[in-house]
């Protein structure tokens, strides 16, 4: 296979994880209004450490469970972020 196979490929998994960090964000946000509604906090350190375990125990490689670990703190970050702005429209 060439080199213009596997840059469709990675393209094609590219339109793939945006569609999926998108419907995340989107379950983050009705989450953020649940919490808000429950009048629990945005932020929930021990579910973070819940999910990044749980991505441990996922991670068949080639990435390490420090890269995965890495990604999806920065994943949390933005759904944190989208979960906090999207309060701040609503008052």
């Amino acid at each position: 296979m060439d080199l213009e196979h596997w840059r469709g490929k990675i393209d094609a998994l590219n339109k793939q994880l945006v569609d999926l960090l998108n419907e995340r964000a989107e379950c983050a946000i009705a989450v953020g209004d649940l919490k808000r509604k429950q009048g629990l906090p945005l932020y929930a350190p021990e579910r973070e450490t819940a999910v990044l375990n749980q991505l441990k125990e996922l991670n068949k490689g080639p990435l390490s469970d420090e890269a995965v670990q890495r990604i999806f703190r920065q994943i949390i970050d933005e759904a944190l972020r989208l979960e906090q702005d999207h309060a701040e429209d609503e008052s």
